[in-house]
């Protein structure tokens, strides 16, 4: 079973919205998780993002790392004036934490229709078994 720990700074982030200090927005989006008998699969919508907005890696403790960051630039037009600006800096980083029977140099994502797609590949029972290690005693 994968399980999953959001990385939201919501005290940082609630003090800066109450104190306008900057334009980053935190935001979370939404996950499937499917298990079939070959591997796991990860679903996140991300609706505007591209893959270029997208960085996926294993952490130190064996950890899937799931960061996007998306940036908007204001356009600095003298005849426009915002009178509401909520186009900035967005941020999400989400880690899963992977289970043992998985093959992690294998996981693969594409970005399709503002959907990311993770597979991360089992172990089969063959490749289990051929890990196992016999120790001749001499």
């Amino acid at each position: 079973m994968l399980v999953t720990r959001r990385n939201q700074d919501f005290m940082p982030t609630l003090f800066n919205e109450l104190m306008n200090w900057n334009d980053t927005t935190y935001s979370t989006p939404r996950m499937n998780i499917m298990e079939t008998k070959d591997n796991y699969k990860l679903e996140l919508c991300i609706p505007g993002l591209t893959k270029e907005d997208v960085k996926l890696s294993i952490d130190a403790e064996g950890n899937l790392v799931v960061e996007m960051v998306k940036e908007t630039k204001k356009e600095n037009k003298e005849e426009m004036r915002y009178l509401r600006h909520e186009f900035s800096v967005e941020h999400f980083r989400q880690t899963v934490m992977l289970p043992e029977d998985i093959h992690k140099e294998q996981i693969s994502a594409k970005v399709e229709n503002g959907i990311l797609d993770i597979v991360i590949p089992k172990v089969t029972v063959e490749e289990k078994k051929q890990a196992m290690q016999t120790i001749e005693v001499c």
